[in-house]
């Protein structure tokens, strides 16, 4: 035994546990919707970040605002995956689940691996709340934890006894019991505790008392490690070998915010986010709504026609019209993105993939939006599509989406999804004379071919076809767009059956002549590999990972991923010819499959998943060696 100063500045003893080190932990914080995990697992995240570790992190929460407490629709958790060296995903199975009431152990259980640790809030175990669930017995007392290393804790009842003397009621006490259960899991795996203590006194700068109620309680939870006889070791993950420079925990919305506020400042061009509110894509326009200072002009509209309108009116007038939705807003968005392809005029829309079809299921991911990205617009209108593949790609695929739409001036679709726009990860912080120089040159004098002293609005660049793009106002540049189609060069209306065949053509070749840079193949085997495993967005990490799995059982494979997906990358073709098969992992039914089989006459092996939830790198890992073995075997023959 040996005696320390807790955090409220008095003497507790404390156990001589044992330390061990570990190079990577996957932690998941569940309970109800009103019991806070989201901070918890945040602020954990956040430690762990400044710690040096290398994290990912999947946050899921139920759809409603507020579901029966209690119940498994309204359980709410937060994983957080975070090592020694670089990971690529949350983690398959949590290594540790905090369970705060029965409803939160009955929906994550099963995702535990045998042998894992799991801390039950033992208040909540009441019959009531067991009923809820359907738990006949109490699982505390049967076999249901038998295969688990389970550590009992009554943090409510220990949370209130340490604010005793504060005076807050018992209510009030009750709502801090997710800063004790991360006071004891940052003594657990030896966290920093001063960046909480100082967020949650940040947080609650106007409700003081709360915000040392809360401290209470989080010092509560790290001096209940040190004096119990419960935990018998903790446990040490040591900081991530990265590559050098200043790094901050981003998500994948954030960084999306933070791209286009870089790309606004790159362009020299104003930005208007033209939006209405929509799961999960609403934190972009909360995050630039923060940066006016900047040139960031925030419109919350009434819907989304209304959002892109505004947009696309904001580009017509010389600014980036920039919106924001996700696949139900797409769908209303159509008709004026179709309006941005026949004006040819520079406009984001991001798109924030989410489950299912109609309302659907809001707060869950998927990747079911390729196809309407594509397609989704009456008539003969292609759009550049960029897809990010994690959350801290997201800045650069926000300067990429702004390139493509300012050079070659087009409405651009980038495709973000759930898990990116949630999920969360180191970033390191650019230098910004790194950052691409995207300004553009307005047209400043008549253009017209026949010496007529007009100004034609589609007159092209030889190089990007791209059109003039002049500011309203402009002495001696008046002219007219609008939905109807236009003649070449001119701009005027035109019915010719020829004119129209012409301008649908350059239209297409404009998009089809976008610069992308070639696909990269990642194959340590040097070529040797034959299959090749191909993706798209967030389907990044699990596959990455699942392909380091093979490749330590022994076999080869390749990955390659895709960040355009419109145009693709020119040497494409050749790639996937150069594989006896290609296996493309999508949470959809099949949607780049499609694509890549009508474009390439190259047959896919397609390994899809719908159900709300990213790909396991275990669940890739199967079926890569599944589709491995098969070809060996085959060659062989």
């Amino acid at each position: 035994m040996s005696t320390s100063a807790n955090g409220n500045g008095s003497l507790s003893a404390i156990r001589t546990t044992a330390i061990s080190k570990l190079d990577r932990v996957v932690i998941r914080f569940a309970g109800d919707s009103g019991d806070g995990m989201q901070l918890t697992g945040d602020r954990f995240t956040s430690e762990a970040a400044a710690f040096g570790n290398d994290l990912s992190t999947m946050p899921n929460f139920p759809a409603e605002i507020r579901a029966p407490q209690g119940t498994i629709p309204g359980v709410s958790s937060f994983q957080v995956h975070f090592a020694d060296y670089d990971i690529l995903t949350p983690g398959d199975r949590p290594d540790v689940l905090v369970a705060m009431n029965p409803a939160a152990l009955k929906a994550n259980l099963a995702d535990v691996p045998k042998g894992g640790t799991v801390i039950l809030n033992t208040d909540d175990f009441t019959k009531r709340n067991l009923v809820k669930v359907g738990y006949e017995n109490d699982p505390l007392d049967d076999e249901t934890l038998a295969s688990f290393t389970v550590h009992r804790v009554a943090m409510g009842t220990l949370t209130q006894g340490a604010l005793a003397d504060t005076g807050l009621g018992k209510k009030d006490a009750e709502r801090c019991k997710n800063m004790f259960a991360l006071g004891l899991l940052s003594w657990m795996y030896h966290r920093p505790t001063e960046g909480t203590e100082r967020f949650l006194r940040e947080k609650f700068a106007k409700k003081a008392d709360i915000a040392e109620a809360n401290i209470l309680a989080f010092r509560a939870g790290w001096n209940y490690g040190e004096t119990t006889e419960s935990f018998a070791t903790t446990f040490q993950v040591a900081p991530a070998k990265l590559n050098q420079g200043t790094y901050r925990q981003i998500t994948g919305n954030t960084a999306l915010a933070y791209g286009l506020v870089a790309a606004g400042q790159q362009s020299g061009l104003q930005i208007l986010l033209g939006t209405y509110p929509i799961t999960p894509a609403s934190d972009v326009l909360h995050e630039l709504s923060k940066h006016k200072q900047f040139g960031i002009l925030t419109f919350q509209a009434e819907d989304e026609i209304a959002g892109i309108g505004a947009a696309l009116g904001a580009s017509y007038g010389g600014a980036l019209g920039v919106t924001s939705t996700s696949g139900p807003g797409v769908a209303l968005k159509s008709e004026t993105i179709g309006l941005g392809v026949m004006t040819e005029l520079p406009l984001v829309i991001i798109d924030v993939q989410r489950g299912g079809p109609s309302t659907g299921l809001p707060t869950k991911t998927e990747q079911a939006d390729l196809l309407q990205a594509m397609f989704g617009r009456n008539g003969e209108s292609p759009v550049p599509i960029v897809a990010p593949l994690s959350p801290a790609d997201c800045f650069d695929a926000a300067i990429e989406a702004t390139r493509i739409a300012l050079k070659y001036r087009t409405p651009v679709i980038l495709l973000s999804d759930g898990a990116i726009a949630n999920g969360s990860e180191p970033w390191l912080v650019p230098d910004v004379e790194d950052l691409p120089d995207l300004r553009v040159e307005f047209a400043s004098e008549p253009n017209a071919e026949d010496g007529s002293g007009e100004f034609w609005p589609y007159v092209r660049d030889p190089e990007t076809l791209a059109r003039a793009w002049a500011v309203p106002g402009t002495p001696g540049l008046q002219h007219r767009i609008g939905g109807l189609e236009k003649a070449d060069k001119t701009g005027h209306i035109s019915y010719e059956p020829e004119n129209h065949e012409k301008m649908v053509r350059l239209r297409q070749a404009k998009i089809d002549g976008v610069d992308v840079p070639d696909l990269v193949v990642d194959d340590p085997s040097g070529g040797q590999a034959r299959v090749l495993a191909l993706g798209w967005g967030s389907s990044y990490g699990p596959i990455g990972a699942a392909c380091r799995r093979v490749r330590k059982e022994g076999m080869a494979i390749a990955q390659a991923h895709l960040r355009h997906l419109n145009p693709f990358p020119g040497n494409l073709g050749d790639v996937l010819r150069s594989y006896d098969t290609v296996v493309v992992p999508e949470m959809n039914l099949g949607q780049l499959s499609l694509l890549l089989r009508g474009k390439f006459l190259v047959d896919v092996h397609s390994y899809t998943k719908v159900a709300g939830m990213a790909f396991k790198a275990e669940e890739l890992q199967g079926v890569f060696t599944d589709i491995i073995t098969k070809a060996s075997t085959e060659a062989a023959k």
